[in-house]
């Protein structure tokens, strides 16, 4: 089995589980939270690993890697409306007291939980070795590359940037058709994953950086937890005190 074809399959099946979960409990907000947080990590860990390893191991260049991951955060716009699986996106409801505090906790701990589980699940299927490029994966599970690549402080300000320019541009698009907004909103956020490649990798997620970082050497908890989950606080903050 050709790397692209693994891959393909497992997209597939990360996103029928994830149209399942959503018609089967789209009234409960814990669970679809869970389901988009699971989803959005457990793409991204598998277009982390074509950029990493399907060069040299799957022949699988780097324009294949951006190409999925805009593709997967566009049909995950589709299945996934209305639900953020961000919990910096759930905590600013809480600043601008549009929930309440006890909501919030549980959402988060659904959301953060969902990475968890996409992190495991991505294992299992590593450990498959269905190709060379998932075996390598494998391999190099018990030491991955941290994703920040810079000082915290500087960490920060890339997460900050990359969640105001998105938080902007929603502004500008959430009156729009979803026809227009979803592909433009998948188009940004894979154009900030790519430019903050070298800096932070551009997750402007707290929950999907916990399953693509947060276990990975090179930096302390508390430098993961000040660059992934301030960085986009202070970005959303800054765009809410601009609109």
């Amino acid at each position: 089995m050709s790397g692209l074809n693994a891959s393909l399959g497992y997209f597939l099946a990360i996103v029928g589980v994830s149209v399942v979960g959503r018609v089967l409990f789209a009234r409960w907000t814990l669970l679809t939270e869970f389901i988009a947080a699971f989803a959005l990590a457990a793409c991204r860990l598998e277009v982390d690993t074509i950029a990493e390893v399907g060069q040299w191991a799957g022949a699988l260049g780097p324009d294949v890697a951006v190409t999925m991951l805009f593709i997967s955060l566009a049909v995950h716009g589709v299945v996934m409306q209305g639900v953020s699986g961000n919990p910096s996106v759930t905590l600013m409801e809480l600043l601008q007291k549009d929930v309440g505090a006890v909501s919030v906790v549980l959402s988060v701990a659904a959301q953060l939980f969902g990475a968890y589980a996409a992190l495991l699940v991505a294992g299992k299927y590593w450990q498959m070795e269905l190709t060379d490029m998932h075996m390598i994966k494998n391999l190099m599970m018990s030491e991955c590359s941290t994703s920040l690549q810079v000082p915290p402080l500087q960490g920060v300000f890339a997460e900050a940037l990359g969640a105001l320019t998105f938080h902007l541009v929603y502004l500008v698009m959430k009156n729009r058709s979803q026809l227009l907004q979803i592909p433009i909103f998948a188009m940004l956020l894979t154009f900030i994953a790519y430019t903050g490649n070298n800096y932070t990798s551009g997750y402007v997620n707290p929950s999907l950086a916990y399953a693509m970082t947060f276990t990975c050497p090179g930096h302390t908890f508390l430098a993961y937890s000040l660059v992934y989950w301030l960085g986009p606080l202070i970005g959303k903050t800054s765009e809410d005190k601009s609109s």
